[in-house]
């Protein structure tokens, strides 16, 4: 999948997403100076970027924070941004490209689990080889589900290919299941 098959994929997923819950946060981890909220916007959304300080706060100077779209200066890996989505109940999709590629797999999964105890009703997306899409399923008991994503028309007709390249994986938490409301549901991958 091309870059621009993956932007799309992303797209379309945060939209589809959006037309269930209008009003949600989409929260872009490290997304430097992208234009999803302009691509996206449905005039109901509220948008935050979490990037590392630095980078945080050269989009800050370029594209100044407003009502409707935060800049947090923090990593993905760091769940303070958990903190700065002002309504989760308001639905919440995080959007994390390219992060798997910055943390460890150990943080990844914690990333997801952390997102599933704070999000109910909510997504994550991933970009992942196909093959890792599955391993994500046990990260947290609220992941209602786990999926690949590909683009209409993207196809690659041998298996093990396929496996290879890259889709957005769509993780959905079940509705009601917080780590807040269940201590025993917390994990934590990396020590």
């Amino acid at each position: 999948m091309t870059g621009t098959e993956l932007t799309e994929c992303f797209d379309a997923a945060v939209r589809a997403y959006l037309a269930e819950r209008p009003a949600a946060t989409v929260v872009a981890l490290g997304e430097g100076l992208g234009t999803g909220f302009w691509r996206l916007d449905n005039g109901r959304l509220n948008w935050l970027t979490v990037q590392p300080p630095e980078p945080a706060a050269l989009r800050r100077m370029l594209l100044p924070d407003d009502a409707r779209r935060h800049t947090v200066g923090c990593g993905p890996a760091d769940h303070r941004w958990l903190d700065a989505v002002a309504e989760p109940r308001r639905g919440v999709v995080v959007v994390a490209r390219g992060v798997r590629r910055q943390l460890a797999p150990c943080q990844v999964r914690d990333l997801v689990a952390a997102c599933a105890g704070r999000f109910p009703g909510g997504v994550l997306l991933l970009d992942a080889p196909a093959w890792w899409t599955p391993a994500l399923a046990g990260c947290h008991p609220g992941i209602a589900a786990v999926r690949a994503l590909r683009p209409p028309g993207v196809r690659h007709r041998l298996p093990v290919v396929r496996a290879l390249l890259p889709v957005v994986c769509e993780v959905r938490f079940a509705a009601g299941c917080s780590a807040a409301a269940n201590p025993a549901a917390r994990r934590t991958y990396c020590r």
